[in-house]
């Protein structure tokens, strides 16, 4: 058999694997959807392909040679999501199982490796396959070498060879390092000749072939304005194709000859799959332990009819409605397809003709008219942004699964069909490929796919219905969860308006910033040198300044924040270096992320809700995620400013709960000590200092304080005392000593955190006051790491995750309220504890005495709920 070499590039693909699906965990709260989008690639690459030899290449750090050249290189990218980074160790660990090679080269970028080991395997006559989403790559492009490019996402290939790329976009795999030299790359920061685009070189590589000829032809060269352009940025242009050359003689120490694949080992790969909730992929290779082990049925036929018009007897008194859209920012995205299923009939509905059709329109504003859904505020705002406002939604499948399930990686319709026996209506292997995922199938297969997924819905409902009914969780479905998914819906489309110009002069300001930094930096290293680049960074600190070595590495001294941190005593460059670092992370991350995804058209910010994602019922916020933006520096709290009302005469109005979740734990564990201090209004972190140290009030100093604020809240996290120790600087003994107090002086918190922990492992789950469950297979685990998270997770979650209902119902209450007065005001943003609304100056005085009095009267606790509010010209003027 001759050799066949396929070179993942590592990066490229998890980084398209993360974007292309949803925000997935397991059931221990890892990120995996990366991880499972690309091991979902890996399995389809090792059926395709065949290959006898493989390897993943991944890049070492952000610092590589080509820095030397340009410090500018990839400047501009925005910093990785902690949800991915995490991600890639988890996905090596997948590779080891699979036994499938992987390497990285400090200095080097993963195109250096594929490059390298691509001309070794050419020399020898070999067939390669290269598969990245990088058209870097394509200069690697020969007769030999196949470079298979990820458009949408992971699932579509486009295969690169030469007279596929002369077809296509009229050059030869060598131009196309001559072609970036030009055109230069945003996503590098290559600067290439400004004012170039693709098609002026193209054309002129047409005429010249090369940069070199180019510039040897530069009199030749038509045009007056593209011949001084060329002139003026000669040497960007010369810099740029340096940068964009891959070293295909990189100094690896791994040769093709050190990559065999033989294949892999059953077993490694089921345990991974099992250890990261990865069912449908046991299904795909066979697995046994699979959950879905049963022969399949063949393909339920599905009668329906694709209309043209629409008629009211088509629609019903009860229908499930899906809206199939293509892209996952439904904010912006194309209904790609409308289907409805009710007890008479299965349609698929051209978009254009449903969203174009007043009967549909009718019906779908109708609140009489019952409507079966998967993802309400998906649906809700996909309509809304078409000018129909569905009403009369009964059932949402995504938040019926999400509270069914909520350890599940995956929530869309044919998972849930898998778990419910209902396979035989979801596919035909040969359209959909295999396993429980639907992947999207081409247009003339769309309306049998939409109608398939239409049906499970309508078929479903009730099933899963008994089982909410069953698990006393119907009310949190029908009261909690599906009113507040409407709710965040509008709040979604309703968007938050941003002050953009407020945003480019703080951008404009925090690089000065930068740069002032930068140069004290230097001043007192006494040279220059990349501050980014630890290579660079280490010998500066340990060798010239001497300072003391923490930690080494394989590749030198270890410049990692805790390292620092450890030395910003030592000299003044070092707290100078980490307020660079977390300055560099804000103006990167939030300012330039911020002006990224703000609308053009609007100047709002339209964030999304994850309201199926967190086991402990919280919400998260995505594209951009407005409850992470820094406030511990005084800058990052400024980015607030940039957030104002929407309309002249308004104002921000911003109200979040006191210490709620340290309410909640006395509610339920009911320790009449905690009781009295909250029911007397008393400063909970002084009364918790008193207690432990002993002391009257007037003795509590500061830091007696600060240490019983860090036990009530690591309390409420189940802390460990090596976390307490690590948070408040002392050793493990004084942290155990401070946590036995603590327990001594309110008895009744232990004895829940017990009882809580052995009904957990009496039934497998935890509840909070609303009846959200959250299930432990861990907690009777023989393996103290497992068992030992899992006890702690059933101490913290009914806390956390009542705490999360708490604001859930009062969002509700107060929008509830807000209609029934007229008011103009309306909730923007939830950000945990706290609700960010907007309003006309007239209604801040109503809102002052409406808003608490609503969130603090939601539930009835046996403490009283405190809720502060503010109000400003902005966020941070009402923080």
């Amino acid at each position: 058999m001759s050799n066949k070499l396929v070179l993942i590039d590592g990066n490229s693909v998890i980084y398209r694997a993360f974007f292309a699906l949803p925000l997935l965990n397991n059931d221990k709260g890892v990120y995996t959807n990366a991880v499972y989008g690309f091991t979902n690639m890996l399995l389809k690459i090792l059926e395709d392909e065949q290959p006898t030899h493989l390897l993943v290449a991944f890049d070492a750090g952000k610092t590589t040679f080509r820095h030397e050249t340009y410090q500018e290189y990839k400047g501009g990218r925005q910093k990785t999501p902690p949800e991915l980074s995490e991600q890639i160790p988890l996905l090596k660990e997948v590779l080891d199982a699979f036994q499938v090679s992987h390497y990285q080269l400090d200095l080097y970028e993963a195109d250096d490796i594929i490059g390298t080991l691509s001309k070794q395997a050419q020399e020898k006559g070999w067939e390669v396959t290269v598969i990245s989403g990088d058209k870097d790559l394509l200069q690697l492009v020969s007769d030999q070498v196949t470079v298979n490019l990820t458009k949408k996402g992971i699932s579509d290939i486009e295969p690169y060879t030469p007279s596929y790329m002369k077809e296509k976009m009229a050059i030869t795999p060598e131009q196309i390092i001559d072609l970036k030299a030009l055109m230069g790359d945003n996503s590098d920061n290559i600067p290439g000749v400004p004012g170039v685009g693709e098609k002026t070189a193209q054309k002129l590589l047409n005429q010249f072939e090369t940069v070199d000829n180019v510039y040897e032809h530069i009199d030749e060269v038509s045009g007056k304005k593209l011949k001084e352009k060329l002139q003026n940025h000669k040497e960007e242009a010369f810099m740029s194709k340096q940068l964009v050359t891959i070293d295909r003689d990189s100094p690896i120490e791994v040769s093709i000859a050190d990559i065999v694949y033989a294949g892999y080992p059953q077993t490694e790969v089921n345990r991974i799959f099992k250890d990261l909730g990865f069912q449908s992929l046991l299904s795909r290779i066979g697995s046994e332990s699979a959950d879905d082990t049963q022969e399949r049925a063949e393909l339920t036929a599905i009668d329906y009819k694709i209309a043209d018009d629409i008629t009211e007897d088509m629609l019903g008194d009860q229908a499930a409605l899906v809206v199939e859209m293509l892209d996952e920012n439904y904010h912006y995205g194309k209904a790609e397809g409308i289907g409805i299923v009710n007890e008479k009939k299965a349609y698929f509905i051209p978009a254009e003709t449903a969203l174009s059709s007043d009967i549909f329109q009718a019906w779908a504003e109708d609140s009489s008219k019952s409507k079966i859904v998967f993802d309400a505020k998906k649906t809700l705002v996909a309509l809304l942004n078409r000018g129909i406002h569905i009403q009369g939604i009964t059932f949402d499948m995504l938040l019926a699964s999400y509270l069914l399930n909520p350890a599940e990686n995956s929530h869309d319709i044919p998972s849930i069909a898998h778990r419910l026996n209902q396979a035989d209506v979801l596919y035909d292997e040969e359209v959909y490929g295999k396993g429980a995922k639907m992947k999207v199938p081409e247009q003339d297969e769309l309306s049998d796919h939409i109608v398939r997924k239409t049906t499970l819905l309508f078929r479903l409902k009730d099933q899963m219905e008994e089982q909410l009914k069953a698990n006393e969780q119907y009310k949190l479905l029908k009261e909690l969860e599906m009113p507040l998914a409407l709710i965040l819906g509008e709040m979604e489309h309703t968007g938050v308006m941003v002050d953009t110009n407020r945003l480019y002069e703080m951008d404009k300001d925090l690089k000065q910033r930068l740069s002032d930094l930068e140069k004290e930096i230097h001043d007192l290293a006494g040279e220059e040198f990349n501050l980014n680049s630890p290579k660079q960074l280490g010998p500066i600190l340990f060798e010239k300044l001497d300072l003391p070595v923490i930690k080494k590495t394989k590749t030198g001294y270890s410049t990692a924040a805790d390292v620092l941190e450890q030395l910003q005593h030592e000299h003044s460059i070092i707290p100078k270096l980490l307020l660079y670092r977390q300055l560099s992370k804000l103006q990167s991350t939030y300012l330039s992320g911020l002006l990224r995804v703000v609308d053009k058209d609007t100047h709002k910010i339209h964030t999304r809700f994850n309201q199926a994602l967190t086991q402990t019922g919280r919400l998260s916020s995505i594209d951009p995620n407005l409850q992470n933006i820094p406030i511990r520096l005084e800058e990052g709290r400024k980015i607030r400013q940039a957030f104002v009302p929407s309309k002249t005469d308004w104002m921000m109005f911003a109200a979040d709960y006191s210490q709620i979740e340290l309410r909640v734990l006395a509610h339920i564990a009911n320790d009449q000590k905690l009781v009295e201090a909250f029911t007397n209004n008393l400063d909970i972190h002084t009364k918790t200092a008193m207690d432990v140290f002993g002391v009257s009030q007037e003795e509590v100093n500061a830091n007696m304080r600060r240490q019983a604020k860090a036990v009530n809240f690591g309390i409420v996290y189940g802390i460990s005392d090596f976390g307490l120790s690590q948070s408040l600087g002392i050793t493990r003994k004084e942290a155990k000593q401070f946590i036995e107090r603590y327990f001594e002086s309110y008895p009744d918190v232990k004895a829940y955190m017990d009882e809580v922990v052995q009904e957990a492992k009496h039934q497998g789950y935890v509840t909070t006051l609303m009846n959200r469950r959250r299930y432990l297979p861990d907690i009777t685990s023989r393996n103290f790491n497992r068992r030992s998270f899992a006890e702690r997770t059933a101490m913290n979650t009914p806390i956390q995750g009542s705490a999360a209902d708490i604001i859930k119902k009062a969002m509700i209450d107060l929008s509830e309220k807000l209609k029934d007065e007229k008011m103009d005001a309306r909730m923007l943003l939830q950000v945990h504890d706290e609700l960010i609304l907007e309003a006309p100056k007239e209604e801040i005085e109503h809102l002052k005495e409406l808003v608490p009095a609503i969130m603090e009267h939601t539930v009835d606790l046996n403490v009283p709920l405190k809720v502060d509010y503010e109000y400003g010209d902005s966020w941070f003027d009402a923080k």
